[in-house]
């Protein structure tokens, strides 16, 4: 993991993504952070309280409001966002509340027409942004991602409207091989980036592991056709 993570810093990736998910796999990421010369941002999965662990060793934590729900029930989701933005101030850890349609907050879809994905979406971006003013935590990014580029526009679109100060982090999830996952990579940016909205992006495609750097190599062509 360490190589692949070199490699793609090496072909410019400004911030590289780990996913955790056990204690074992955080111990693993702070030794990481120490051999590579990369800014790490660890994707939380389930295991929230993971954070604490993570937050000064790590430039960013993601975590996903969909997953919240899933791990200790009893904890309400406001409290463990409180906890975790906490553990990432004294950690001087910036966060990426990253919103998945494959795993969006229960609560807020029941609230929409199951034809609508996109709305409960926006809501949950919206309600986690919120939360973190409200407590003072400004070091955060925002990404809405879904597999249809359609969506991913609308979403960040609809996002960007409402709180056009926040960051927002550009991604289509399992694009898929190149050249298809490139294409569809490239509809959703064209249409977001050209408006000015987006402000990191991440081109997700399915590749061996020693091909990944080619995800840093797509999203930077992508970047200078648009400009």
């Amino acid at each position: 993991t360490s190589r692949q993570v070199q490699a793609l810093a090496d072909a410019g990736a400004g911030i590289v993504r780990l996913a955790v998910d056990s204690r074992k796999d955080a111990e693993a990421a702070i030794e990481i952070c120490q051999q590579v010369d990369a800014n790490i941002c660890i994707d939380l999965q389930e295991n929230w309280r993971l954070a604490q662990l993570l937050a000064p060793s790590v430039a960013k934590i993601r975590y996903n409001p969909g997953h919240l729900h899933h791990h200790e029930k009893s904890v309400p989701w406001q409290d463990k966002v409180r906890r975790i933005a906490q553990w990432a101030a004294e950690g001087n850890t910036a966060l990426r509340i990253g919103v998945n349609c494959g795993s969006v907050d229960p609560a807020q879809k029941k609230m929409w027409p199951p034809e609508d994905s996109v709305s409960p979406m926006v809501a949950s971006a919206l309600e986690h942004s919120t939360l973190l003013d409200e407590i003072g935590f400004s070091h955060y990014t925002v990404s809405l991602k879904d597999s249809d580029p359609a969506l991913v526009v609308e979403a960040n679109r609809n996002f960007a409207l409402q709180r056009p100060e926040v960051p927002l982090h550009l991604g289509v999830t399992e694009a898929g091989l190149p050249p298809d996952g490139v294409i569809k990579t490239r509809i959703a940016f064209e249409q977001l980036i050209s408006r000015g909205i987006g402000d990191t992006i991440r081109v997700s495609l399915t590749l061996p592991n020693d091909e990944k750097n080619k995800e840093v190599f797509a999203g930077q062509e992508i970047l200078d056709d648009i400009a």
